[in-house]
């Protein structure tokens, strides 16, 4: 099935042709003439399945067909806006849409906001409103407190990654954002799992929508564990790049320390390497980012801020250095590689301590790996009594899942759950 068969427009057809989309994705197939006819819809597709232009289009195709009287008065009116859960998604998504924007005969505006930055930048640059928005949800809100923006006009509402900005804690955020959207309008959610939280979330804000499920294409992506004492990952690590000849990995450790111990080491070792985490400045994560793409450095080491909403094309292989803690964030993990059709490679490295938890993960995810082991790195370790019980997050409700509850009770003393007599 060519683009051309899906309704859209001469010069939308042009720029896929320029920027080399030959056919559309599953997710595209379906998703894009469902959002032309104003559907609501609920789309759940892999990482990497193209769920990002899948939404895009439709929404430029939408803003081309809006005459430049409506559009451009002064201030511009927000037609669309993009809730993405991290800053790097977000700037990966304004980058397309502005890409694809440039075959357009009117200008269109795209503003890209997010937190860990200076608010006056951004209040500037909402200066005679934007067409588009894309934004983090807390961001968005100090945003609109400033008066810098107002949503009361927005048409779509896309929610991207609606698991992600779950898990992130913005359920609050989106309830406040909600409540200023007009009623009428398109809503759109996409997420790559549907959680009973999205199951609920979409049922709460989607009127009658088509319902778009892709499987996982999981044969792309070939898994390998290898057990290795804790003690000799980075060693072992080092041996790999090296051998292997990988121009570029991407290794997820557990924690910010580990993040600048380990990419420090490999540096120390002549391999190109630097670390990507929460605590680095935009600018600092932007440097890396842009470097790491280009090819300038082969190993980032970073914690899950990368777990989600980075497109990095032709990313051969990923790297579990320290398992995630929950198995949702393994599948997120190893959906960097892989992706776009292409074949990928994850690796994970399985201390005596880890064993019982990927197990669990390996349970969870409905999958088994075979146990590796390299020549000059067997295992010695023998597992704590400790780790015996794994210990995934997903059964047991999280500190930060019985606040929510709290708070939301708070808020509702009529949903508490009925007291024994």
């Amino acid at each position: 099935m060519p683009f051309s068969s899906l309704g859209l427009s001469p010069a939308l057809l042009r720029v896929l042709a320029e920027q080399a989309f030959s056919r559309p994705t599953a997710i595209q197939a379906d998703a894009i003439p469902a959002a032309l006819r104003g559907d609501d819809i609920l789309g759940s597709a892999p990482t990497g399945s193209g769920k990002t232009v899948a939404f895009a289009l439709p929404i430029l195709q939408q803003l081309e067909g809006i005459s430049r009287r409506s559009i451009y008065s002064a201030p511009r009116r927000t037609h669309a806006l993009i809730l993405a859960p991290t800053r790097e998604l977000a700037q990966q998504t304004g980058e397309l849409l502005r890409e694809f924007a440039k075959a357009l005969a009117e200008p269109v505006k795209v503003a890209v906001l997010f937190g860990g930055v200076s608010l006056n930048p951004q209040m500037m640059a909402l200066r005679g409103g934007a067409d588009i928005v894309v934004a983090t949800p807390g961001r968005l809100l100090d945003l609109v407190e400033h008066n810098a923006l107002s949503l009361a006009g927005v048409a779509t509402l896309v929610l991207d990654e609606a698991d992600r900005l779950l898990d992130a804690g913005f359920a609050d955020e989106l309830s406040r954002v909600l409540a200023l959207l007009p009623a009428k309008r398109q809503s759109l959610l996409f997420s790559a799992t549907l959680p009973p939280a999205v199951e609920a979330l979409a049922a709460a804000l989607l009127h009658t929508p088509t319902r778009i499920e892709i499987a996982t294409d999981a044969p792309s992506i070939a898994q390998h564990a290898i057990v290795v004492d804790a003690k000799r990952r980075t060693a072992l690590l080092r041996r790999l790049v090296l051998q292997e000849g990988w121009t570029r990995v991407l290794v997820f450790v557990a924690t910010q320390y580990a993040c600048e111990l380990v990419a420090d080491k490999l540096a120390r070792a002549s391999i190109q390497a630097a670390p990507l985490h929460g605590e680095m400045s935009q600018g600092a994560r932007g440097e890396v980012l842009a470097a790491f793409k280009a090819g300038r450095l082969h190993v980032l080491v970073a914690t899950d801020l990368a777990a989600r909403g980075l497109d990095i094309a032709r990313l051969p292989v990923v790297v579990n250095y320290d398992l995630p803690r929950a198995a949702a964030d393994y599948a997120h993990r190893i959906g960097r590689t892989g992706r776009a059709g292409e074949d990928g490679l994850a690796i994970s490295f399985i201390p005596a301590d880890a064993e019982a938890h990927f197990r669990l993960i390996e349970k969870r995810l409905g999958f088994r790996v075979e146990r590796e082991q390299i020549e000059g790195f067997e295992p010695t370790e023998v597992a704590s009594p400790a780790a015996a019980t794994g210990g995934v997050k997903g059964k047991r409700k999280s500190k930060k899942d019985k606040l929510r509850e709290a708070a939301a009770l708070a808020a509702n003393p009529s949903h508490a759950d009925p007291q024994p007599e």
